[in-house]
């Protein structure tokens, strides 16, 4: 028993480490390619270097969003919860560790399998994002009174299923995000992003790109994303270091000036940003071209489903755009939650920015300036009213002071709470069956492509043309 958990230990380790599973599936294309030795080792390499690169930039941008968060809540005097998948996690880590490893890997094992077998061919490759959704159903299938191997089998049965579907449902709003780059959506937030693209769709209109809006000769250095970066987030962090006050800030800056201290992090938040954009080119750049190894001799039709700073590239400007709009639905939401008489769900900025900035890449695929002015604040209500209402459910559990940010595990916990709550093990069944025909229906009708919702012959065809 020992040597299987620690094998298990072992594994999960690899698995919720992005970088190595990405690494991974290059190392496989590539070989499956018979690619020369030297090939693979730099194809292999690029992808981890790339998403480690990636995920520096990130660390960078949630530490300096921290005293950001910080400062906002004492200067606004703003007491409640902020939603944090990390924190979950870490509570319910002690309680279900096991059966979140064991949901962990039979979910990923299932996820090539179904990609294999089923029209949805998309592999999930965001390693950590399984991790906190193992987290999620071991905890919310457990209170519902499963246990043992019944607990794992259903828990990893639906993490494998969602990786493959989830990825569908958006695929023809993803398409438009990449213009052509065989990728998809692998990021748990993405029915925020789907709902800002549709409401993208109805309110503007895509040729109006955020990219192309037209600034005068001598706002020209706007168009330097880094530069509008730092520019937008110093305004940020100075405004809320003056609303908090310099005696609060200096406890923040280790004797630094307060408003030097608050320049610097919007400066240093533009670097982490930089740094993104950075790994995300090289793991495009190797990530791709390894993959149709895998798409042409392992899971015919194959398409990687990557993080969502990995779409931060197509649409820069959005990013910013995105980022303000969702914390500006993610306060609005807040004060109708008070006034509501509910727990009151403080914006984080860590979901708004890397949630909201995609939604707003999104929306601006769909409805240019507008559908990302929009949608990204359509992203930020739901963001903050979905949280609040996966608290109590969380809260039996013991959870009462935190709640997943990112829509996909707020709905999704939902959605299995109050099936168990209300019909106990029937209504757990009802959705594993209504899962189960989802996966396995579409293999029994016409579509126009091999992989659901994604190009069709023609577009292939005409992106061959393009590419030649």
């Amino acid at each position: 028993m020992e040597l299987l958990t620690g094998t298990l230990e072992f594994l999960k380790d690899i698995l919720s480490e992005p970088a190595l599973l990405i690494g991974l599936m290059s190392l496989v294309g590539l070989v499956a390619l018979k690619s020369p030795g030297h090939k693979i080792l730099t194809g292999t390499l690029g992808p981890i270097l790339g998403y480690l690169m990636l995920s520096a930039g990130a660390a960078f941008i949630v530490e300096n969003l921290a005293p950001l968060g910080l400062m906002i809540e004492h200067g606004f005097n703003i007491q409640g919860v902020v939603p944090n998948n990390e924190a979950v996690v870490a509570a319910a880590q002690e309680l279900l560790g096991v059966e979140t490893m064991s949901i962990l890997v039979l979910g990923l094992v299932l996820n090539i399998v179904i990609a294999r077998f089923t029209k949805y061919k998309y592999v999930f490759l965001t390693g950590h994002h399984s991790f906190f959704m193992a987290c999620l159903l071991s905890a919310v299938l457990g209170a519902t009174g499963l246990e043992g191997a019944q607990l794992i089998i259903i828990g990893g049965f639906l993490l494998g299923a969602w990786s493959a579907i989830s990825p569908a449902i958006g695929q023809k709003y993803t398409l438009k995000v990449t213009d052509g780059d065989e990728v998809a959506m692998g990021h748990f937030g993405s029915l925020g992003y789907y709902l800002s693209a549709w409401v993208g769709s109805k309110v503007g209109n895509p040729s109006d790109n955020t990219e192309n809006i037209d600034i005068p000769e001598k706002w020209s250095f706007l168009r330097n994303t880094t530069i509008a970066t730092a520019i937008t987030m110093i305004f940020f962090y100075v405004i809320s270091a003056i609303v908090a006050g310099p005696e609060f800030v200096s406890t923040l800056s280790n004797g630094t000036s307060p408003l030097l201290f608050a320049a610097m992090a919007g400066l240093k938040f533009a670097v982490g940003v930089a740094i993104v954009y950075a790994g995300v080119r090289m793991i495009l750049a190797d990530l791709i071209p390894a993959f149709q190894g895998i798409a042409t001799k392992i899971i015919p039709n194959a398409v990687p489903a990557v993080d969502c700073a990995v779409f931060f590239t197509y649409a820069q400007t959005a990013v910013i755009i995105g980022f303000v709009c969702s914390f500006i639905g993610g306060v609005i939401g807040m004060v109708v939650l008070g006034f509501a008489g509910g727990v009151l769900i403080i914006p984080g900025l860590v979901p708004h920015f890397f949630c909201g900035a995609t939604a707003g890449i999104y929306g601006n695929a769909t409805g240019g300036r507008k559908g990302a002015i929009i949608g990204s604040f359509v992203n930020g209500l739901a963001i903050t009213f979905l949280p609040a209402m996966l608290l109590p459910v969380l809260g039996e559990l013991g959870f009462a002071n935190t709640t997943f940010g990112d829509f996909d595990f707020t709905v999704l916990g939902i959605l299995i709470g109050q099936a168990g709550n209300a019909l106990n093990m029937a209504g757990i069944y009802a959705i594993l069956l209504i899962v189960l025909l989802a996966l396995v229906i579409p293999n029994f009708v016409k579509t126009k492509s091999a992989a659901l919702n994604n190009y069709t012959t023609e577009d292939e065809d005409n992106r061959k043309v393009r590419g030649a």
